[in-house]
């Protein structure tokens, strides 16, 4: 594994997986959009539900830009869950914008939303999911 790996690793680990804390704050982000259905209406209203949609179907997942994920979320949402977190939104958006979609095509097994609260544990079992597959995703092609 390369430096740009490992230190990417490092990073994904403190956001989305290290430990139950950085999964409550993937499921406090949830929260506020109102769930999976909620988070895709945001999306939706931002001109993204296509590619949302996308992360949901059994299709490949369409990229997102840290710039329109920061227009669907909203920045004041990504500098809460950065500071929450200690990072720099900057640093932040585009570890998102990369596994984003393989957490929510994962949350969505069977190409739709069933559970759009899914629940703290699920997120984790996911969270672990999308951390050991490595970062495959991160150039692309789904996990």
């Amino acid at each position: 594994m390369g430096l740009f790996d490992s230190l990417a690793k490092q990073a994904l680990g403190g956001i989305f997986g290290g430990s139950s804390k950085q999964g409550d704050m993937l499921t406090g982000l949830l929260n506020q959009a109102g769930g999976l259905g909620g988070l895709m209406q945001q999306f939706q209203q931002a001109g993204l539900g296509d590619t949302f949609a996308s992360w949901v179907s059994k299709d490949e997942n369409q990229p997102v830009q840290p710039a329109q994920l920061e227009a669907a979320l909203g920045s004041d949402a990504i500098k809460d869950l950065a500071g929450k977190l200690g990072f720099d939104a900057k640093m932040v958006l585009p570890l998102l914008s990369q596994f984003l979609p393989q957490i929510i095509d994962r949350l969505t097994p069977n190409g739709s939303i069933e559970d759009t609260h899914p629940s703290a544990e699920k997120l984790q079992d996911v969270l672990t999911g999308v951390m050991k597959s490595g970062l495959g995703g991160l150039f692309g092609g789904r996990s």
